[in-house]
C-alpha cells in the first residue's frame, strides 16, 4: 500500500495531490469498480483514488444491505494490489449520510 487510508488527521498529507472519489455502497465491491476508477485515474490524470464506502445507501433497505464492516473489508480485499485506490471508512466516521456531505 503506497497510500495510508485518509483520516482527518493526515489532512497534509494529501496536500497537492490530485484525488478522485467513488462513492457508493459497494454492496458487493467488482471488477466494474476497478475499472471505472483506472479510467478516471488517467483520464483526469489523479494521483490517487479514494473509494467512501457509505455506511448505508439511503435509497437501499438497511435490512438487505451486507454489513458496513464487511463491504469495508470486501473493498479492501478487492483492491490490495491496487495501490492507488485507497478504500476508506471516512464518511462512516463523519457520520456523512450522502457523499456530498463528505467534508472536514
Amino acid at each position: 500500500m503506497i497510500f495510508a487510508p485518509p483520516h482527518e488527521l493526515n489532512t497534509a498529507r494529501w496536500a497537492n495531490m490530485r484525488i478522485g472519489l467513488l462513492g457508493g455502497s459497494f454492496n458487493p465491491p467488482h471488477k466494474g469498480h476497478i475499472h471505472i476508477s483506472h479510467i478516471a485515474k488517467h483520464s483526469l490524470k489523479l494521483d490517487v483514488i479514494w473509494w467512501l464506502v457509505s455506511p448505508q445507501n439511503p435509497l437501499k433497505d438497511k435490512k438487505s444491505a451486507t454489513p458496513f464492516s464487511k463491504r469495508l473489508e470486501n473493498c479492501q480485499n478487492m483492491t490490495k494490489d491496487e495501490p492507488r485506490i485507497v478504500v476508506t471508512d471516512i464518511e462512516d466516521r463523519l457520520t456523512s449520510r450522502d457523499s456530498y456531505e463528505t467534508y472536514y
